[in-house]
């Protein structure tokens, strides 16, 4: 395997599990030097800590914490930035949280809302931002994102997250605007449906699987890998014109 991404790094938001980890890895097998933040409870560390042990060859920092307290972020961050040295730079910034509410409406709150905004996209602003202000931004770095379906068709249980999923797109489109003076490019990845931790929680999820599958070209369901393949290409020097975009991942499951 070709090391093209020798002292790049990607700080990965939501890597320990899905399609966050499997971008990780594919990004680590090229080369790039990892900076992975998650969320997991105690019971859940170990399995995190086995499938991090997995990737090998780069430098690989973690961090168990809320990606929405700041004074953690800035902790990260200025370790990050030791780490990487003078002449580290992050050459992607991959926005994989998934911590959404699932009520159905009326009984969803307005702080069930917020919270879902919040985590699954301000803080892919507040990340950027801060990144970009400490001057850690290669001068050809790529922000990217995972969105859904959801973002633009309604999908009982799937109000909040989908209420957070156009936001995301939304604040993307803005930073492919108003942060490529700097020379990063903002782009979305509309994944298909894909058998991960986050679609087991969805009711009815298996039911949503069928139909998928039985609807797509391929006849078969996304995979962590296949969405893990166009992180990887859109880091590559030759996608440098993608701004802007949101780029469906999905075996083509979108056109009919």
């Amino acid at each position: 395997m070709v090391k093209e991404f020798d002292a790049y790094w990607a700080l990965v938001l939501g890597g320990s599990s899905g399609l966050g980890l499997a971008a990780a890895r594919k990004l680590a097998a090229h080369g790039m030097h990892l900076c992975i933040v998650h969320r997991n409870t105690r019971v859940e560390l170990e399995a995190v800590q086995q499938a991090f042990a997995t990737i090998q060859g780069v430098q690989l920092l973690s961090f168990n914490i809320d990606v929405m307290n700041s004074e953690k972020r800035t902790e990260v961050l200025q370790q990050l930035q030791n780490a990487m040295g003078q002449q580290g730079k992050v050459r992607c910034l991959l926005h994989s949280i998934a911590r959404g509410n699932l009520k159905t409406l009326p009984a969803l709150q307005g702080d069930d809302l917020n919270t879902t905004l919040q985590h699954m996209a301000v803080s892919l602003y507040d990340w950027s931002a801060e990144v970009l202000q400490r001057q850690l931004f290669a001068a050809d770095a790529r922000i990217l994102s995972f969105t859904s379906d959801g973002s633009y068709k309604a999908m009982p249980h799937y109000a909040a997250v989908s209420a957070a999923k156009a936001a995301l797109e939304a604040i993307t489109r803005s930073m492919a605007l108003e942060f490529a003076p700097y020379g990063i490019r903002a782009n979305c990845i509309r994944a298909g449906v894909t058998d991960t931790a986050s679609l087991q929680r969805i009711p009815g999820n298996q039911q949503l699987m069928a139909y998928s599958q039985e609807r797509n070209p391929f006849q078969r369901l996304t995979t962590p890998e296949d969405v893990a393949n166009v992180v990887y290409l859109l880091c590559k020097e030759e996608a440098a014109w993608i701004n802007g975009a949101i780029i469906p991942v999905d075996g083509g499951a979108h056109i009919h």
